[in-house]
């Protein structure tokens, strides 16, 4: 949950606004930390929940059961590349290793042209000032390019941010209805 209560209270009002919006959440399953309070706020304010867990981590018993649909995979980049088939957005919220993984695998992806879906970077409480620092600074030495930083949305506010990836969700699809694109 991270040493500080914001954290936790983020995760709840990003569920919240999930759930208010009609979105769907499409996450990692598991029930622990953040993730799982995510998955729990979302499912109490409406939305439906798709959990993807490899079998090892439902093993150890770290799976949201209480998902409304809860796909359990092999590995880890079959979680991975079921979460990016069925999401229309990507939102990282302050976390570990796996967190930097799959957001850093994400971007990539982006940049690559796999997807064109919009990607977010929530710093809640000044969590990814450092690695913003670090990534600004990779772009100082040219070892990216404008546009690629470009194509990740940073915020500090929640809300805000939410709605700057349901506008480009939209922008994308080339649609104003909510219902055509909603799985976060």
């Amino acid at each position: 949950m991270g040493n500080s209560d914001v954290f936790a209270k983020t995760a709840v009002s990003v569920g919240h606004w999930l759930g208010e919006h009609g979105a769907q959440l499409v996450y990692g399953g598991g029930n622990n930390g953040l993730m799982g309070l995510i998955a729990k706020s979302a499912q109490e304010a409406g939305a439906r929940v798709i959990g993807v867990i490899p079998e090892s981590m439902v093993i150890r018993e770290w799976a949201r059961h209480e998902c409304d649909e809860l796909i359990i995979v092999k590995t880890m980049h079959d979680r991975k590349r079921i979460m990016a088939e069925h999401a229309n957005a990507f939102l990282a919220l302050p976390g570990g290793i796996g967190t930097f993984e799959e957001f850093f695998e994400t971007w990539t992806w982006k940049q690559l042209g796999y997807h064109n879906k919009p990607i977010g970077l929530l710093n809640t409480n000044g969590y990814f000032d450092s690695l913003i620092a670090f990534l600004e600074n990779s772009f100082k030495n040219e070892f990216m390019v404008e546009h690629q930083m470009g194509l990740i949305n940073i915020g500090i506010n929640e809300q805000t941010l939410l709605s700057e990836l349901q506008r480009q969700m939209f922008a994308e699809s080339g649609s104003d209805k909510a219902t055509d694109y909603k799985n976060i």
